[in-house]
């Protein structure tokens, strides 16, 4: 199974934030959309605008316990490293990304094609698609 035929099935909706918005905006963004990570982008200069890394509910949570009530006001770019996104493609393997989860230890990869932010997949969307390969489509179960 490949990360495009889960990408087929789910909703084409990515939910971005800039390296200079806070954690109340970004808190608020994850709140609005009932998500738990966003895509952090950034203008580089020779790239224009691109994605560089994710904020998650666990960078939250790490800069409220570093910084207190104070934590809405701290910059996304104080948290996020960005040093390497991890990411994938919409040809790479459910194998291959639960790998990348694993070895990096995150939960969501943003899916890049062609230099393009093209969606989010999380293992919550590879755990799906694995129960719905084993146990057929929720309707053919009915």
């Amino acid at each position: 199974m490949l990360v495009g035929d889960i990408l087929r099935k789910k909703t084409p909706r990515v939910v971005t934030l800039r390296m200079n918005e806070t954690v109340g905006i970004a808190a608020k963004l994850m709140r609005a959309n009932n998500i738990s990570a966003l895509v952090v982008k950034d203008v580089v200069r020779s790239e224009g605008n691109t994605a560089v890394g994710m904020f998650t509910e666990r960078d939250v949570v790490r800069a409220v316990a570093e910084h207190g009530v104070n934590a809405v006001n701290v910059k996304v770019s104080q948290l996020v490293s960005v040093q390497q996104l991890v990411s994938c493609t919409s040809s790479d393997t459910i194998e291959h990304v639960r790998h990348l989860m694993n070895r990096h230890h995150i939960r969501h990869l943003p899916v890049i094609d062609d230099y393009s932010l093209v969606s989010v997949i999380s293992m919550r969307d590879i755990a799906a698609a694995v129960d719905e390969a084993i146990n057929g489509s929720p309707q053919a179960a009915a």
